[in-house]
């Protein structure tokens, strides 16, 4: 009986040494794997161009009426989020890209739920940006609605009236906030279109005097190559706008809205990266010309790639940044940050993308 006392005494001692082995090799295994995280933030992509010669974003759309980009169901927490990964790299600017497409909003407006027959939304998003805008001392430009009937028949004279009544119920509910610093009319446009400049200089006008002169914007796109419908399956076209006639067009736009409309960014994934300057160039001649802002759209999603969209590929990017400085743009904003650039974006690549930009501006 004591023999076998004895040797059950021994198998407990072989076995307490065993698993003290084992936890001594599991601290030190956690101990090598934090010493190795910790090396691996000291290492940096080895740059062979020089840094910091792009224009840098200081401004990002919200795309949360998606229209063709997949919806990321953020919460308030996640957004709370995404403003401070954009605040990191030094956007100072949120504009909402629209504020409702047919039957979707993102604020319970009484008069597009009675007018249109809009869905009510299950968060005030609207009331949310803009605390949000406050928080982090952001200027926030709210997107005017987008009725749709653009799109089906080419002709804006159909968002005056549905937007007229927007306006007006936006400056009254939200005027109050701080951050409320602008208005996008998101109606895009690329070239010479019927109503355009009605358009552009009623619903600016209309913005501008209803909160005492804040500035208007527009995005509108460039008729180039890369101009094809997202749901095509094609990534480019022969029939492209050149250089002259866009000049020729897009002056008869800013001659007819200057004074109503501040700023004009020019979304620049339509044409191809030996265009940029041609393009570049003549968009800042005009802009100066007529007493507009001159800002760049740059997209931060693929147009180069049949599956649409993207986070797009940083030399790209950089290439795009880079043009817009050599032509002295007025300022850089992209569609857009959280999909295609955030950190915990639903696409892996955008939170790549983000260290990407960190390492070229020395962030």
């Amino acid at each position: 009986m004591e023999n076998k006392r004895r040797d059950f005494i021994k198998q407990l001692s072989v076995a307490g040494a065993a698993m003290a082995t084992g936890s001594l090799v599991s601290c030190t295994e956690k101990e090598t794997a934090g010493n190795s995280k910790t090396a691996n933030n000291d290492i940096e992509s080895r740059l062979i161009v020089p840094k910091a010669q792009g224009l840098k974003l200081t401004g990002t759309f919200i795309d949360e009426i998606s229209h063709d980009i997949p919806h990321q169901n953020w919460g308030e927490k996640e957004w709370d989020q995404d403003f401070r990964y954009m605040q990191a790299v030094g956007i100072d600017t949120v504009i909402m890209i629209r504020s409702g497409y047919k039957k979707f909003i993102t604020y319970p407006s009484e008069y597009l739920m009675k007018e249109f027959g809009c869905y009510k939304p299950s968060v005030d998003l609207l009331d949310m940006f803009l605390r949000l805008a406050d928080k982090y001392g952001m200027k926030f430009y709210f997107g005017l609605y987008d009725s749709g009937k653009y799109w089906a028949t080419g002709d804006l004279t159909w968002e005056i009236e549905s937007n007229k009544y927007v306006i007006e119920e936006v400056w009254k509910m939200y005027g109050h906030f701080k951050s409320f610093q602008g208005w996008y009319l998101s109606q895009e446009i690329s070239r010479a279109t019927k109503g355009a400049i009605n358009a552009f200089s009623s619903l600016g006008k209309q913005c501008k005097d209803v909160s005492g002169g804040l500035p208007t914007l527009i995005s509108p796109w460039i008729d180039g190559k890369k101009a094809v419908a997202a749901a095509s399956s094609t990534i480019s076209r022969e029939d492209a706008v050149s250089v002259e006639q866009h000049e020729k067009e897009w002056s008869e736009i800013f001659d007819g809205i200057k004074g109503n409309v501040d700023a004009c960014a020019f979304q620049d994934g339509h044409i191809d990266y030996d265009e940029l300057d041609a393009f570049f160039s003549v968009n800042k001649k005009m802009a100066d010309r007529y007493g507009i802002e001159c800002w760049t759209n740059a997209e931060t999603f693929d147009r180069d790639m049949p599956i649409k969209f993207l986070p797009i590929k940083f030399d790209k990017l950089r290439l795009k940044l880079e043009a817009a400085a050599r032509v002295n743009y007025d300022k850089g904003i992209t569609f857009e940050f959280s999909h295609f650039m955030s950190p915990q974006s639903a696409y892996l690549q955008a939170g790549h993308l983000y260290d990407r930009y960190k390492e070229y501006f020395n962030i």
